[in-house]
């Protein structure tokens, strides 16, 4: 005898109160072939669940049992920037990695809320609506989609934002000690013309030389906390001058762009300080492209000592990129969890490497551009 067909609820989809009808079994008892399988004989959870899929029965509702949890099992990774960057970004991929590693054998997920190029987007929804325990802000400035995340009243973990001024835990690196390692080994090697390849300073992505009064309305606090750095190393030193100039992107190619363009607008210039590996990687094949050898003409120094910067030999500031992952997990665990979580700042340093050498005697009219 065919079965009778099950009434559906009234969304269309088929219940747990019909398999358990069909069977003739409390809801309940459906319930556990499902979320407490332990509960149950092998057989009776087999019947069940072969029962289910005749009906046309998916499973329960992951947002209906998330709310009756309240819980989600997923954390917000904020990231202010376009999702491409999470993927295509050396650094971002490793911490965003560590993170996971952190966090995965609690059954947490990870759902990563990027920024959008579309300006008829709205830049607060992905925020506002997504159905998280908690947050992670790993690339957003002081500004309204911050607000909107901690506007949430969720467990929150900023990495990388100025510290003691939100409701939430911070984060980051020494971000100033590097930088002035690394301008002060050029200025000890006799630089005093010397480039800065800066990560974006504020929400609206410029290109090209910076402005004095862009560089006082930064709101990225790495790049405001190391072009401050490199600032006070060069007033420092009589007769040296910092050339400031933002990269839209951070990709090899907006580092090859900028530093050609800071080049033939600036031939003095004997050494270039890049806020990213991943800038300094452009700005090595701008020196090729010039036929300006590295190091004897042009010095280089980037900023994180990705995995690949040792095969380059480039000189760089070495940051702890996957412990800072490990510690923001760990951080959101401790807050999901009711314990406290404490403030943190890792350090950083300077790895000389090949890409620096003393400074040209004077540069050569045949050197410029």
């Amino acid at each position: 005898m065919t079965p009778a067909k099950p009434v559906r609820s009234p969304s269309g989809r088929i219940t747990l109160r019909e398999v358990a009808r069909e069977l003739g079994v409390s809801v309940a008892t459906v319930s556990n072939a499902y979320n407490r399988p332990d509960q149950l004989s092998a057989e009776l959870r087999e019947k069940i669940l072969d029962t289910a899929r005749a009906l046309g029965y998916s499973g329960p509702d992951p947002l209906a049992r998330s709310l009756r949890r309240g819980r989600s099992g997923v954390i917000g990774v904020v990231y202010d920037a376009p999702l491409e960057y999470a993927f295509a970004d050396p650094a971002a991929a490793l911490f965003l990695g560590s993170v996971a590693h952190a966090i995965q054998d609690s059954g947490l997920n990870l759902l990563l809320l990027a920024g959008a190029d579309d300006p008829r987007a709205d830049p607060l929804a992905p925020v506002v609506s997504a159905s998280v325990d908690g947050f992670i802000v790993y690339c957003a400035a002081d500004s309204a989609l911050l607000r909107a995340v901690l506007g949430r009243g969720l467990p929150t973990v900023l990495v990388d934002q100025h510290p003691g001024s939100h409701d939430a835990v911070g984060i980051g690196i020494d971000d100033a000690t590097g930088a002035r390692q690394a301008a002060r080994h050029l200025l000890d090697l006799g630089h005093r013309h010397i480039g800065a390849l800066c990560l974006e300073l504020g929400p609206q992505r410029l290109s090209g030389p910076v402005s004095a009064e862009r560089e006082a309305a930064v709101v990225h606090r790495p790049t405001a906390e190391r072009l401050r750095a490199y600032r006070d190393e060069v007033r420092a030193v009589d007769g040296a001058r910092l050339y400031p100039t933002e990269a839209a992107r951070n990709t090899p190619a907006e580092g090859r762009a900028r530093t050609l363009e800071l080049l033939r607008a600036q031939p003095q210039v004997t050494a270039v300080l890049c806020m990213s590996d991943v800038l300094a990687q452009g700005a090595l094949r701008a020196a090729q492209e010039l036929d300006w050898p590295v190091p004897q003409r042009l010095s280089v120094i980037g900023y994180d000592d990705l995995p690949s910067s040792a095969a380059l030999n480039l000189t760089t500031v070495w940051q702890p990129t996957a412990d800072k992952g490990r510690q923001v997990g760990e951080a959101l665990l401790d807050l999901l969890a009711g314990r406290p979580a404490r403030e943190l700042t890792l350090p950083t340093r300077l790895v000389v490497r090949g890409t620096t050498a003393p400074a040209p005697a004077s540069p050569s009219p045949t050197d410029s551009p």
